[in-house]
């Protein structure tokens, strides 16, 4: 054999080698980087999974949405924050965040009802988006009968 044949043999094995080192270094710090993805049952157990529904009484007065309700939490020390966000399009968006403050090491665990009432100037054809906890939910929105004021909020609702 010639000894440029030789010298270009050893040369690209020496590639191969080198590239598989490489890629097996690459790929373990793909690997140790990686994203772990959030199990359902992590979802589950923030006890407030079960809350897929909500339901609020809808008045709407002189271009102003207001929506009154309640939602029963785990804890007495669970605090619900509702904020409105009206976004510019045709027709108008309105999107409820719910989001529950709660600041206690440990609660009781009680059934508590929280209320809240929020409200946001939109036109009378605006749709309305609920979130909790930044996960959609369904949102029910009950028209409030003649003379009723957000003020005298009281909901009946069958099972």
């Amino acid at each position: 054999m010639d000894k440029r044949t030789i010298v270009l043999i050893s040369v690209l094995f020496a590639l191969i080698v080198l590239g598989m080192f490489t890629f097996a270094y690459l790929s373990q710090t793909e690997r140790n980087t990686a994203v772990v993805p959030v199990s359902p049952r992590d979802v589950e157990n923030d006890g407030y999974s079960d809350i897929t529904r909500i339901d609020a009484k809808h008045f709407y007065v002189d271009g102003v949405h207001t929506f009154v309700g309640e939602l029963v939490m785990p804890t007495p020390c669970d605090l619900l924050d509702v904020t409105a966000v009206v976004r510019e399009s045709y027709p108008e968006q309105v999107q409820l965040d719910f989001v529950v403050i709660n600041n206690s090491d440990s609660c009781a665990q009680v059934l508590t009802t929280q209320r809240f009432m929020v409200s946001a100037a939109a036109s009378d054809s605006a749709t309305v988006r609920a979130t909790f906890m930044g996960r959609p939910v369904e949102l029910n929105l009950i028209p409030a009968l003649a003379g009723e004021t957000p003020e005298d909020f009281e909901i009946f609702i069958k099972g």
